[in-house]
């Protein structure tokens, strides 16, 4: 089950879990003006995309995009990965469907860690804007890029948590 909020809240509700404790600090520093992590994803042009390799097989991707129309947006969902994906700047839709509901498109890319899915139409919403977070399992698909009215330029990194504790 997708959790959805704050970045504060998501790391008081996943504190038990050390699997996630680099992916909230290192988010923290991104979202602080003035570490070398927000300087970094600042500096990024669009259509950017930088990877990070923190600790224990976690792995940052800071991005940065113009969000989307859904014909151009697929629903995907992972394997050997939980992702943490918070919005720096601007803001997003992001679809969310259990897998359960969805109907593979393109089957599993082991050396992408992911699973692309046939779009059956609007899912749950969830509006991420500067500061908040979602945390998706492997049984959440997600369509993340969508535009909200018109596109807008997003700055966000996703940190890649492993399944399994390293």
């Amino acid at each position: 089950m997708a959790y959805i909020g704050t970045l504060e809240e998501l790391e008081n509700r996943l504190a038990a879990d050390p699997r996630f404790v680099s992916a909230f600090a290192y988010l923290k520093r991104c979202l602080h003006t003035g570490t070398p992590e927000s300087q970094r994803v600042a500096a990024l042009a669009a259509d950017s995309v930088g990877e990070v390799p923190l600790e224990n097989g976690t792995v940052a991707i800071e991005q940065v995009y113009r969000t989307r129309s859904r014909s151009n947006c697929f629903y995907e969902s992972h394997r050997k990965y939980i992702d943490v994906q918070c919005v720096l700047v601007g803001e997003e839709i992001v679809d969310v469907r259990p897998i359960g509901q969805l109907h593979v498109d393109k089957p599993y890319r082991p050396e992408k860690d992911v699973i692309k899915y046939h779009d059956p139409g609007s899912g749950d919403p969830i509006r991420l804007g500067p500061g908040q977070a979602a945390v998706f399992f492997p049984e959440d698909g997600h369509m993340p890029g969508l535009l909200s009215l018109e596109p807008t330029l997003v700055r966000k990194t996703v940190v890649k948590v492993p399944c399994e504790a390293a």
